[in-house]
């Protein structure tokens, strides 16, 4: 799975709307120290960076070397590969060995990992007490009335190409995401907080997004192009043109926890194959 993002990194570090920074203070605020953060599958790091506001040293990792190339540098940001061949006790060592990490974060990829691989060794890691993890996505952008139908069309045009990993994300918003974590008021398992991400977005900016979409790079290599001329011509009239620079808005959820007291047997994924990759 990690090669599909390398295709689409650098049109990915354009395209993915920046996530508000009141939710990393909000994070902040769930964590009685702020030494050590883990951000997994960190893509171009932008996560990261809202992260390493708050604390002193970030850790953002990545199974994909076409995304770490396109991370961007910040001093309390460091960034790391782990193939998925590493086994978990080299990134535990690698990471800050055992309960030293504060809060771990994972934006818009949990869906793609190995859960019953992946969650314990977020127990392994997290600090107790007191660390937090926490997860988030979004799955649709509103626009207007005349444009979010078309949306909603060529949405429908991409199902067939997305890799079934995605129905947590794409199909029902985390609601049926494994998440072994004791609640810390902010979601629980099968209830995911809604957010909303608000953005000024340019219609190329908008078509940037699509093109970096599993599915969209799915279905080229297959030759099936979803945004031929015709298709992106009726986007552009239901835009209302391609200057046009209108604010939007992208549907988010967050699922945030901590390690429970009584441990539990490894929860089957939604998913499986990649244990820290990108989406």
């Amino acid at each position: 799975m990690a090669g599909l993002f390398n295709k689409q990194a650098e049109i990915y570090l354009d395209a993915r709307p920046n996530y508000p920074p009141h939710w990393y203070s909000m994070l902040a605020a769930l964590t009685p120290q702020h030494s050590l953060a883990w951000d997994v599958g960190m893509g171009n790091g932008q996560a990261a960076l809202g992260v390493a506001e708050h604390y002193e040293q970030v850790i953002a990792t990545d199974v994909s070397e076409a995304q770490l190339k396109c991370a961007i540098p910040h001093p309390r940001v460091k960034y790391l590969h782990t193939p998925l061949s590493l086994p978990d006790d080299e990134i535990v060592r690698l990471i800050g060995g055992e309960g030293s990490v504060d809060l771990v974060t994972v934006a818009q990829a949990v869906h793609w990992f190995d859960l019953p691989t992946f969650y314990p060794l977020v127990a392994r890691l997290l600090r107790k007490p007191g660390g937090v993890f926490a997860v988030w996505g979004y799955n649709d952008i509103a626009v207007s009335p005349t444009f979010d139908p078309v949306m909603k069309r060529f949405h429908d045009t991409t199902l067939t190409f997305w890799n079934e990993k995605i129905q947590c994300i794409f199909v029902d918003g985390y609601k049926t995401l494994p998440f072994p974590f004791e609640s810390v008021g902010l979601g629980r398992e099968g209830q995911p907080v809604s957010l909303d991400i608000h953005k000024k977005l340019s219609f190329d900016g908008f078509l940037r997004m699509l093109r970096s979409w599993a599915a969209v790079t799915t279905a080229k290599d297959q030759g099936v192009d979803l945004l031929s001329e015709r298709v992106v011509k009726e986007f552009e009239t239901a835009w209302g043109g391609s200057q046009v620079v209108p604010s939007v808005t992208y549907k988010a959820f967050m699922l945030e926890g901590k390690v429970k007291r009584v441990s539990t047997n490894p929860p089957s994924s939604c998913t499986a194959s990649n244990k820290l990759s990108n989406q």
